[in-house]
């Protein structure tokens, strides 16, 4: 059995496509997945399951939420051995978190369709773009001159030319943890 990670896109957001926990991992175990739990609202989900091809996996999970959703769901779907890398890795080592910085890590649903010139900036986001490499983005924000924060997410998918969805570089941690004690 293989432990993995659905990060599910744009679900929850804004009083939009809302889903409730109970209701995607009960989705997840009829489509024959085991040891399924969620991890807050976001749409992240930790399960085990004995397929290897985690193309053919990711594409039975999208048909199983759009048959029972009745709409798209993209899914970027990742082993946890590549959670346990990106993490023991961690690309932010040279960066905080603090009141006015927040790391964030953007998972691509594939391989990039165009490759920037790194570190990528945007002023307009106020954002860094620090690495892309395993179908992950890190990024450094920076609160903007309203005191809020931008969202990379349709940056990222811009520049890239892939679908994504945005973590905070904590939550990647806890989900880890999480996963770890299943």
């Amino acid at each position: 059995m293989t432990r993995y990670v659905a990060f599910l896109r744009a679900i929850n957001v804004g009083g939009q496509r809302l889903i409730k926990m109970e209701e995607l991992a009960r989705i997840f175990a009829a489509a024959g997945l085991k040891n399924v739990r969620t991890y807050i609202q976001s749409g992240n989900v930790i399960f085990d399951s004995s397929s290897a091809n985690a193309v053919a996996l990711r594409k039975k999970i999208e048909n199983a939420l759009l048959n029972v959703l009745g709409f798209e769901v993209i899914v970027m779907l990742r082993p946890l051995a590549d959670i346990e890398e990106i993490v023991r890795r961690n690309p932010f080592k040279k960066t905080k978190a603090d009141a006015d910085r927040a790391l964030f890590v953007v998972f691509l649903s594939d391989e990039p369709q165009q490759n920037p010139k790194l570190p990528l900036t945007s002023m307009v986001e106020n954002l860094e773009v620090l690495e892309v490499t395993d179908r992950a983005a890190f990024i450094v924000l920076r609160r903007k001159k309203n005191g809020l924060f931008s969202f990379p997410n349709k940056f990222i998918e811009k520049e890239l030319g892939v679908s994504g969805t945005t973590r905070n570089w904590n939550t990647v941690n806890k989900i880890l943890k999480a996963a770890e004690k299943i």
